[in-house]
């Protein structure tokens, strides 16, 4: 059974039932049941068209569910009866399925599980176990989304004609962006790998839309996950950008994230995915961490920090000003900053570290280990306040 065919072919399929005039919602449990079909039957009996067999199979089951439920009966007689089976439309509807998972009246929360469901084809219990919550939890939350989102449609006309499509609303591109960043974000755990199946979502979508900022997640994706095996020591603790074994970052990756990269940056229209790869690819490209372009880091933050007007931007940029130009710098740009910001304490506990002041450094680590967000990033700040009293001699 190849499972990656059925994920791919999950949100075509899905479309062409929204587009014959299936609601979302029942739709999309009918396209599940298809493909829980598909895992039954293929591995004896193979399809030729294996698009067409789910859409066949899906289409059948939406309107086993219509005709059973007598709250739907008036909605059945809109929708076309069953098609005769033959290969399914060629009209790929995975684009608009995007936008419409990341719908503004969903939760950030519900946009990445509905898009993990109804894009990325997983199942509920594997959503369920990526972000450690109970299955039936999970269930009710892509219930609810699928029910908000039900009545909102799947409509062609957003993307003008052509190749790949082209859009007017780069604040919808960017909705669908930050969902999609969210899920990357999200890393690893249970049977699913969510860095990877972001980059494969965004891969999707850079071949469906020609935005610039599409094309910079993905290599800020490609860029970041490169480095992914250096980032913790055999034992799970984190280890720093600067500490990390760069024979071990993914060159493959690097390269085609700065490629990607620097053609989308020729197109002249910057966006903070394509300056947040930019940074990225600054490091990625260093021989050595002493190597780092830093004073061209700051700059990226600086175009970050006027794209976004983001705090935390502006922290990052702290630690950048702390390499360039000394920690004393890095301090005095720090103090501009509010001291509630997530990740404040521990920034300012490496600069006093840089600057030679030891005893306010551990101190401030030992604070900043109280207020980490999980257990590997207290863990490591821990340690290094611990490495600190000891060479202090405490």
């Amino acid at each position: 059974m190849n499972e990656a065919l059925l994920r791919s072919l999950t949100p075509s399929v899905l479309g062409i039932l929204v587009r014959r005039g299936a609601d979302f919602a029942t739709a999309e449990d009918a396209v599940q049941d298809a493909l829980v079909e598909a895992v039954r039957v293929w591995p004896a009996t193979p399809p030729r068209d294996p698009k067409g067999w789910l859409v066949t199979v899906a289409w059948r089951r939406f309107l086993d569910a219509t005709r059973a439920d007598a709250a739907r009966r008036r909605r059945e007689e809109s929708v076309d009866e069953e098609p005769a089976p033959g290969p399914a439309p060629a009209v790929d509807d995975t684009l608009q399925l995007y936008f419409l998972c990341a719908h503004p009246s969903l939760t950030p929360s519900s946009a990445v599980a509905l898009t993990l469901r109804a894009v990325g084809g997983l199942t509920t219990r594997q959503i369920a176990q990526a972000y450690l919550v109970p299955e039936a939890t999970m269930a009710q939350r892509i219930s609810r989304a699928k029910r908000t989102v039900s009545g909102v449609g799947v409509s062609p006309a957003r993307a003008k004609p052509g190749a790949r499509g082209r859009f007017d609303q780069p604040g919808d591109v960017a909705t669908v962006l930050r969902v999609l960043y969210l899920v990357f974000n999200e890393g690893y755990s249970g049977d699913v790998d969510l860095a990877a199946e972001a980059i494969r979502l965004t891969r999707q979508l850079a071949a469906a839309i020609d935005h610039p900022e599409v094309a910079g997640l993905l290599a800020l994706m490609l860029l970041h996950h490169a480095r992914r095996a250096a980032r913790t020591a055999p034992d799970g603790g984190l280890v720093p950008l600067a500490e990390q074994d760069r024979g071990r970052w993914d060159t493959g990756a690097i390269a085609e994230g700065i490629a990607i990269l620097q053609a989308a940056l020729a197109r002249d229209r910057l966006g903070e995915f394509q300056a947040q790869a930019a940074v990225a690819a600054l490091h990625a490209d260093a021989p050595t961490a002493e190597e780092t372009d830093w004073v061209q880091i700051v700059e990226w933050y600086d175009e970050l920090a006027r794209l976004t007007d983001s705090p935390v931007v502006r922290l990052n940029r702290a630690v950048a000003v702390g390499e360039a130009d000394g920690p004393r710098a890095g301090l005095a740009a720090l103090a501009e900053l509010d001291g509630a910001l997530p990740r404040y304490t521990a920034v300012a506990a490496y600069l006093h570290e840089r600057v030679g002041d030891q005893e306010t450094a551990a101190r401030l680590y030992v604070e900043a280990a109280r207020k980490a967000p999980n257990l590997a990033e207290r863990d490591h700040l821990t340690r290094q306040a611990a490495r600190l009293n000891t060479r202090g001699g405490r």
